[in-house]
């Protein structure tokens, strides 16, 4: 191996350790047996998490980021698969701008991203609503259907389509038959990613939210900021958890590096 490969790998490395050091903080204190959190967690106990549910606030805003993820996922890859197919189906002038302006929330800081949906959606009175909310989401979740789409659509053989058509097939027909089965794989990562991205969500979340409206990693910074107690770290690691089955789900269908390669 040269060195410049060595390089790489130590990088990568360190990396992949930065990254895991919260994780492999977070959800061992969540088993502690202190009334505080700590590393490494003092004694073993599950009371944490049994506390965690008879917290109402926590399980009503766990329900709440479900509900949202969920109506995020659904409108993110209806209105993502209906772009890439139409930017990679038809000759439209300026296609990889159109690219570009479409997948830009991929690129924009969140807070930028959020302060701009803020002054949009106030005089339209969709700030701290629960519309206002969801359209924010979907925002952020959309860019991610389209790149995964457009990347599951680089390799796709027209010709089936045109077969299917010629053999009499209407276009309706056609998309589900023949189309829709071949791009399945891609659809299903984008509304997995788009999940995951809605339900994890925090800095847009800060500016659409109302006080009466919680989502889990609201209600996680809140009680931050008030004393951080081992219950936040159990609640912390559940969302670990669901953030990694995602992953892994995501990772056994597409291929969560493919998302990092240009979408043409």
């Amino acid at each position: 191996m040269k060195i410049s490969g060595k390089i790489r790998v130590a990088v990568a490395a360190i990396s992949l350790v930065y990254i895991l050091i919260p994780l492999l903080v977070t959800i061992p204190a969540s088993f502690t047996s202190a009334i505080y959190p700590s590393f490494p967690p003092k004694g073993f106990s599950l009371q944490w998490y049994m506390k965690l549910l008879e917290r109402p606030e926590f399980v009503e805003a766990f329900w709440n980021s479900v509900k949202f993820a969920f109506l995020a996922a659904f409108f993110s890859v209806l209105l993502g698969t209906l772009g890439a197919l139409a930017i990679a189906k038809y000759d439209i002038p300026g296609k990889s701008y159109l690219v570009s302006l479409l997948t830009a929330p991929l690129t924009v800081p969140q807070l930028v991203l959020g302060v701009a949906l803020l002054i949009y959606f106030t005089p339209l009175l969709l700030a701290g609503t629960p519309t206002g909310f969801l359209i924010a989401h979907i925002v952020i979740c959309v860019p991610y259907v389209i790149r995964f789409v457009l990347t599951g659509l680089s390799g796709f053989d027209y010709t089936l389509e045109r077969a299917a058509a010629i053999l009499g097939a209407s276009p309706v027909t056609v998309f589900w038959r023949v189309t829709l089965p071949l791009i399945r794989p891609a659809i299903l990562s984008g509304a997995l990613f788009s999940f995951l991205t809605s339900f994890d969500n925090v800095t847009v979340s800060l500016f659409m939210v109302s006080p009466d409206m919680r989502t889990l990693p609201l209600e996680i910074f809140s009680n931050m900021q008030d004393a951080y107690s081992p219950i936040v770290a159990s609640v912390s690691s559940v969302v670990i958890l669901i953030s990694v089955i995602l992953i892994l789900i995501l990772e056994k269908i597409h291929g969560v590096g493919r998302l990092l390669g240009s979408a043409h």
